[in-house]
Parts: structure tokens; sequence; C-alpha cells
């Protein structure tokens, strides 16, 4: 799909990720509709990227009816926005794991369907669901934020099967650590040795990536970090030791200390 002349809406905008997503997509000629909870990032980049701003807290499920309402008609969805639920389970509460299942997974399967719904009426359309690398490999401190982009992942892909012969396309997105925006940086983190991060600006050349060519999954990591997830899903307990030699465990503790980080 080309996105010279078409409507996107992009969830998570107020976020850092959010922000190099939107400036992508405006410089590839797309009209957009952001939407975040903080008003005055939003209307900032709004003004920058010509765009239509809407405060929305997907953790309101009245809230996200609405924004489905309002935005009935677009022809792309990028559900960007993520909470950054991190550290040891038994160290967050059960309102934390509600609130990371609301916006993590519920709000993009329901903008998906409903959206989704108008665009197969229509013939075309694309949505991009953005999972995580923690989608793929579940590691120490990570358990609720993985449980959410590993649901998102398994969605996508059933998704792209049944909107495929409606014209639709489905991308996933699984970034690695993302450098300057989102919960590693907000974190402060120390990785391993040899464990690199992505820029958002790679992120979000991901995301018009997997519109223009409808691509299904497009990992932003370095190959090791792609072999890694591999072996994981291959030998997950062999991959699981090897990541606490590397260091696995104490990147888990500096999360442990970092608040919940929304995007």
């Amino acid at each position: 799909m080309t996105l010279a002349g078409r409507t996107v809406l992009l969830t998570g905008a107020s976020g850092g990720l959010g922000h190099a997503i939107a400036r992508r997509l405006h410089s590839a000629g797309a009209s957009l509709v952001l939407t975040g909870r903080r008003t005055d990032v939003l209307e900032d980049l709004a003004a920058e990227t010509s765009a239509r701003a809407l405060a929305v807290d997907l953790t309101d499920r009245a809230a996200l009816d609405g924004l489905v309402a309002e935005c009935a008609d677009v022809d792309v969805l990028v559900a960007n926005a993520g909470l950054g639920v991190s550290g040891h389970v038994l160290n967050r509460s059960v309102a934390e794991i509600d609130d990371a299942l609301e916006v993590n997974l519920r709000a993009p399967m329901i903008l998906a369907r409903v959206l989704g719904e108008r665009m197969a009426a229509r013939g075309s359309g694309h949505i991009v669901l953005m999972s995580s690398m923690s989608g793929k490999v579940g590691t120490p401190g990570g358990a609720i934020y993985s449980a959410t982009k590993f649901g998102l992942r398994g969605f996508a892909q059933g998704l792209r099967a049944d909107l495929r012969t409606h014209g639709i396309g489905v991308s996933t997105i699984f970034p690695t650590f993302v450098s300057d925006a989102g919960m590693y940086a907000d974190s402060g983190a120390r990785l391993p040795p040899g464990v690199g991060t992505v820029t958002p600006d790679e992120v979000a050349d991901a995301v018009v990536t997997g519109i223009e060519r409808n691509r299904g999954e497009i990992d932003v990591a370095s190959p090791h970090i792609r072999l890694g997830a591999i072996a994981a899903g291959i030998a997950p307990e062999l991959a699981a030791f090897v990541s606490r030699k590397l260091g696995s465990e104490r990147v888990a503790a500096d999360y442990d200390d970092s608040p919940t980080v929304r995007r």
C-alpha cells in the first residue's frame, strides 16, 4: 500500500517512539490522527506533522469505544501504544497486570477488529501491531510484558490470515532495546556486552516498510539477537541458561527499580 494520501491512526503518539513513527509516516505523505495520554505533547507533534490529535487513555474502555467511532474510516491502523510493566512478577500488582492487558493486548485487538471490518468493506487497508522481541523470548523480569506481546503476535498471525482475502495487510514489528525512547531508555538498565540497541528511526522505518511491502513480521534487532530468538524457540531451557550467563538477571534487577512506562 502506498501511504501518500492515506489516513493513518497512530496510537501511543505521545511517546518518543510514537514521535519517530509519526514523523516518518508524515514524510511518506500520510494524513495522521494521533492519540496518546499527554495532550500538550500531542498538540505539538500534531502541529509539526499537520495531524489531528485525540487524547485517549486506552485503559478506559469507553474512551476506546469513542476512538473507534471517531476513526472508523482510517485506511491504516498503527497500534503502537504500549505499557512497559517490567520487573519481578511478584513485585507487580493485579491492577498493573490488568492495565498491561488493556493497553498492550485488548486495545489493539479491539481496534483491529472494528477498524478491520470497515477496511474489509472497502477492500483495502493495513494494520500494524507493535510487538517486541520480548514477544518471542521471555526473560527475567519480563513475564507480564512478554505475555501481552506474545499474545499480540499470535493475534496478528491469525488476523493476517483472516483478512488476506479482503485486501488488508497485517504487519507485526518486533523491536529489541530501543535507545532514546520507551521502557529501556527510561529504565537506565545496563545491557550485557554485545547486546546493542536500535534507534526510534529504525523502528519507524520498519513500520513504513511493513505497510508499503505488506510484510507479515519485521524484526528490528541485531543478527545475534534474532538468532537468540530462534534458538529460544527451539531450545528454550538452553537459551534461558545462556541468557542468565550473559547477565539477563542483572538487567531485570535494573528494570525492577524503574516505574511503569507508557508510550
